[in-house]
């Protein structure tokens, strides 16, 4: 099949960026999304022009750097899946397809589709771990009992790949699920419960000081999440807050 692309182009953070046109002949719909794009750089290539950059890595869904937006939605038309399990068939003959990197403050265009995600990093590092004495004789995990209820939300919650779709999803730029789910992951087990208070207060700082925008409920952030991480986690986060800050 033919299809027509219009890709963000950017030289670099302080260049101003547009979207050039391309036309892509023979797409087959079994290819991926990033195959698609691979093909399209090898031909720019081969006529000397620059190719187009893009994030990328595992190509199995579960590292997230394949951050686009495509038509307007972070990692494309299809439900719980990343850009890189993308594939040409979700598209028809002759279709147009917008490719553009996630906007958002937090999160600079680097080049091309390329953004800088670092502020995640740095949320992460604000509280996102537990402090656990690893030499010595360390009481093994498996010893202490946890209500199956609660280790598969904390399970649920740790699925979170930090790839910036609910950013990206958001009319607000927020953080609040990412944020949400590195906090709850924790919060809902015994080994979390020591740096509790640290923890939510550190990482909410952090994600304010990112310049991310605040959370107003639409819901589109689980919708455009590819691994369906909930808003229940952004509830638990909100009661962890108030608590902590009763606490003092």
């Amino acid at each position: 099949m033919k299809i027509y692309l219009k890709i963000w182009r950017q030289k670099d953070a302080s260049t101003k960026g547009k979207l050039v046109d391309y036309t892509m002949e023979s797409v087959e719909g079994d290819m991926s999304f990033l195959e698609m794009l691979d093909i399209l750089n090898e031909d720019l290539i081969s006529k000397g022009e620059v190719p187009i950059e893009f994030d990328h890595d595992c190509r199995e869904g579960i590292c997230g750097t394949c951050s686009l937006q495509i038509n307007g939605r972070p990692h494309g038309p299809d439900r719980f899946i990343t850009a890189c399990q993308l594939h040409m068939r979700s598209f028809k003959d002759g279709d147009t397809i917008v490719i553009e990197p996630f906007r958002a403050k937090a999160f600079p265009v680097v080049k091309d589709l390329i953004v800088d995600r670092s502020s995640f990093e740095r949320i992460q590092q604000a509280g996102g771990f537990i402090s656990v004495n690893t030499s010595g004789h360390p009481v093994d995990a498996n010893a202490i009992p946890i209500e199956k209820e609660y280790a598969d939300k904390a399970f649920n919650a740790a699925a979170c790949i930090g790839c910036g779709a609910c950013v990206a999803a958001c009319k607000n730029a927020s953080a609040m699920l990412f944020t949400s789910a590195k906090v709850s992951q924790f919060a809902l087990l015994p080994q979390g419960r020591v740096e509790a208070t640290e923890r939510v207060q550190n990482m909410v700082r952090q994600m304010d000081l990112e310049g991310f925008g605040n959370c107003t409920n639409t819901g589109a952030c689980e919708i455009e999440c590819p691994k369906g991480i909930s808003l229940e986690n952004i509830a638990r986060m909100n009661r962890e807050y108030l608590t902590a800050s009763i606490k003092g």
